[in-house]
């Protein structure tokens, strides 16, 4: 087995993030630190460990939905002292993860797992699965706005790909509008705003393909049904 998948499937971090902590020299193989990709080990016979730390594969597989409030960092741990959003599924015996981000002050639908090769297959670029957001921004959008948000925007060196935009309502100073986005730069959806002027007042994340968070409370999580771990695998 590649020494990333092991790490994965230990439930420590994604696929993704298990390739950075072996090039950045965090894991050893018998003790002895391995930082060459692909590096294959026995499940059996080798001892793995992350930052001195022991690891074993998750047997049991974890698949959640939380829905993240405003002011947690969406990382197992925060060099800061920030409240992590790991801190509200405490009674979660396994070791899980976030699949993707949500930032800081942004809420919403936030899926958590030890899957690795499912976190890895949702947050592939090639796999451009809708994420649905509700955004509330400073003063109203003209049709050119408009049609520039829908069409693709330079947020700094990256053209967003094309987006859908619909605004739900518009008061005396701000904007609410659905938001519909194939990607997940850091950051995207308030920097697409900033660039046409209109900054991000609120956001919320509220569906994930098909998955939303109709009736979960904010700060609250909750178990993905069969139907749900299945739809998630057939994206």
């Amino acid at each position: 087995m590649r020494l990333q998948k092991y790490i994965a499937l230990s439930g420590v971090a994604s696929r993704r993030s298990a390739e950075d902590l072996i090039r950045a020299g965090r894991v050893k193989v018998n003790g002895v630190i391995v930082s060459e990709m692909g590096f294959i080990v026995s499940p059996d016979t080798d001892t793995i460990a992350v930052d001195n730390k022991l690891i074993q594969v998750e047997n049991k597989k974890v698949y959640i939905m939380l829905h993240k409030p405003e002011g947690y960092v969406t990382t197992v741990s925060d060099e800061f002292n920030r409240p992590t959003v790991i801190d509200l599924v405490q009674d979660i015996q396994e070791r899980i993860y976030p699949v993707g981000r949500l930032d800081y002050d942004t809420s919403g639908l936030l899926l958590m797992t030890n899957d690795g090769d499912l976190t890895y297959q949702l947050t592939h670029p090639k796999h451009e699965i809708p994420k649905t957001y509700i955004a509330t921004v400073k003063g109203h959008l003209n049709e050119q706005e408009r049609a520039r948000f829908k069409s693709g925007i330079d947020i700094g060196g990256y053209i967003t790909a094309p987006a859908d935009l619909e605004v739900l309502k518009e008061d005396r100073t701000s904007s609410t509008a659905r938001v519909i986005i194939h990607e997940g730069k850091n950051r995207q959806i308030r920097k697409m705003f900033d660039a046409l002027n209109h900054p991000v007042l609120t956001l919320k994340r509220i569906s994930i393909g098909s998955l939303d968070i109709e009736h979960l409370p904010k700060g609250k999580w909750r178990s993905l049904s069969s139907d749900e771990i299945s739809y998630l695998k057939s994206l």
